[in-house]
């Protein structure tokens, strides 16, 4: 009996000191310097000499390719569209007759993308043309457009469509110009 009843008070006296404690207050660290950074915050001012320009926030170096992205030759200017029009092939254009699929993702992607302005027929009567919230969308089949000009367009957007160079990969890009190009070409059957 008294060996329970010095087990119950010394359970209740731990309680008791567990409930004391006040959770807004952060306990004893051990290694104080991970929770306290010594780094700067990205546009607090800096002491001279430390990094140049003094802010954290710096351009990266010359020639350097965000992880990801893929280096594109052509200016977002009207002769890097020319030149792009001109000279871009697509890759996957060899492929298409072998792997189907790639005609398929196309679609998918179009259907996505694309079809909300430019119409699921590439005929310019999209959703938002037919409700009038947008106008001039042209039809692929009335305009001289290549692979390159296609492309081209996706990556930097054009008048008022954007750029997809962000939401595309550039084989997703490319799959998008099989399916124009499919779209202009049922088009302009007789």
């Amino acid at each position: 009996m008294n060996k329970r009843f010095h087990i119950v008070i010394y359970g209740v006296f731990a309680l008791a000191l567990g409930a004391c404690t006040n959770r807004e207050q952060p306990k004893g660290q051990y290694t104080p310097d991970m929770a306290e950074s010594a780094a700067y915050s990205t546009y607090e001012p800096i002491p001279k000499g430390v990094v140049p320009n003094n802010t954290e926030a710096q351009l990266p170096p010359e020639h350097t390719v965000s992880r990801g992205a893929l280096p594109y030759p052509y200016p977002n200017t009207a002769e890097g569209y020319n030149a792009a029009r001109d000279s871009l092939i697509n890759p996957l254009a060899k492929e298409v007759a072998q792997k189907p699929e790639l005609l398929t993702e196309g679609k998918a992607l179009y259907d996505i993308y694309c079809a909300l302005c430019h119409g699921v027929k590439g005929d310019g009567q999209g959703n938002l043309v037919t409700t009038e919230k947008i106008s001039g969308v042209p039809a692929y089949k009335m305009r001289p457009i290549t692979q390159g000009s296609i492309y081209h367009v996706m990556y930097y957007g054009r008048g008022t469509m954007g750029a997809f160079s962000y939401q595309l990969s550039e084989k997703e890009r490319w799959e998008v110009v099989l399916y124009v190009e499919k779209l202009r070409n049922d088009a302009l059957k007789p």
